[in-house]
């Protein structure tokens, strides 16, 4: 496997610490706005899922002309079709988008915690085990929780998880910044 931090030098990183530090001030403030009006902050997520998935069903398209043999074709065609209508939807009523996207983030969160939860267990004579499977419940919890509330908790929680992401990643790189320029 290929290192990508393998091949940068140590010094020339260090050299860059402020704009560690400055990306990472820049994304705090985008989480506190984010934070500040979570029902824009889901609709800024609808509408990017939406362009990616739009932008993917164009390329699919493409390539399904690229393609030989109809069943290749076919294939290809059905799904960029199905990304592209999922695209459009998404910037036609991002409403009705930010409630597909939240049942399917607590579908995904509960099943993930339930498979974290079995692992756990599996890893039970090994030192540690419990905390995977605190991990898998509190992560089977979220789901719950969200799927309790939806579809009223869609108007903000894809918002929420945007902004803590934000806040998160912006207090890391500042912490990275600041120890590379020690």
């Amino acid at each position: 496997m290929v290192n990508v931090l393998d091949e940068i030098p140590p010094s020339a990183m260090r050299d860059k610490w402020g704009w560690f530090v400055a990306l990472g001030v820049f994304l705090l403030i985008c989480g506190g706005i984010a934070l500040g009006n979570l029902f824009i902050a889901t609709v800024v997520s609808v509408y990017y899922i939406g362009m990616l998935m739009l932008v993917g069903g164009i390329i699919h398209l493409a390539h399904a002309f690229q393609v030989r043999g109809w069943e290749h074709i076919l294939f290809w065609v059905l799904s960029g079709l199905l990304y592209t209508i999922a695209g459009i939807l998404a910037f036609a009523n991002p409403l009705l988008a930010s409630e597909a996207l939240t049942l399917f983030l607590a579908i995904a969160l509960l099943i993930a915690g339930t498979f974290r939860v079995w692992v756990g267990r599996k890893l039970k004579p090994e030192r540690g085990w419990i905390w995977i499977v605190i991990g898998g419940v509190m992560t089977a919890l979220a789901g719950i929780a969200i799927a309790l509330g939806w579809p009223v908790n869609s108007l903000w929680i894809l918002g929420l998880f945007l902004a803590v992401d934000l806040i998160f990643q912006g207090w890391t790189l500042m912490a990275f910044g600041f120890a590379l320029k020690q």
